[in-house]
């Protein structure tokens, strides 16, 4: 069997907000609550496990979702609509802005227990530069 990502757990100071909130941004379904877990499990089958956890004990971590075009903008249109800040890079050093890198889309915004959200298009590498030399 090849080894593939099952779950990770997310760190949050209220578990059910910061899985609310990503599953309404990226339009996905918050699982039944079991044990201390609330989970969000995306369409290749990896879950997302909200766990709460004192505010001060959280270490911000990033998540990248991979999104089609359609995705991107109904998900893009919910972030607008609710207000979140987002930015056109991981730093937050271009608010207001999305990015076009690897020919697609991205943009980078915040869940509520302060860990970096993004949604991007294409994958990292995906985009073959025109410019480039051939060999």
């Amino acid at each position: 069997m090849p080894v593939e990502l099952n779950h990770t757990i997310v760190h949050s100071p209220d578990k059910r907000e910061s899985a609310e909130f990503l599953a309404g941004i990226l339009g996905l379904e918050v699982g039944e609550e079991w044990g201390p877990f609330i989970p969000v499990a995306t369409s290749n089958g990896v879950t997302l496990d909200f766990a709460t956890v004192p505010a001060g004990s959280i270490v911000m971590q990033h998540y990248a979702f991979l999104v089609s075009d359609e995705e991107f903008d109904a998900a893009f249109g919910r972030i607008r609509e609710a207000g979140v800040a987002y930015y056109a890079d991981p730093n937050l050093k271009q608010p207001g802005e999305i990015n076009h890198h690897h020919g697609g889309r991205g943009v980078y915004f915040l869940d509520p227990g302060g860990h970096g959200m993004e949604i991007i298009t294409r994958p990292y590498g995906s985009h073959v530069d025109p410019f480039a030399a051939s060999s």
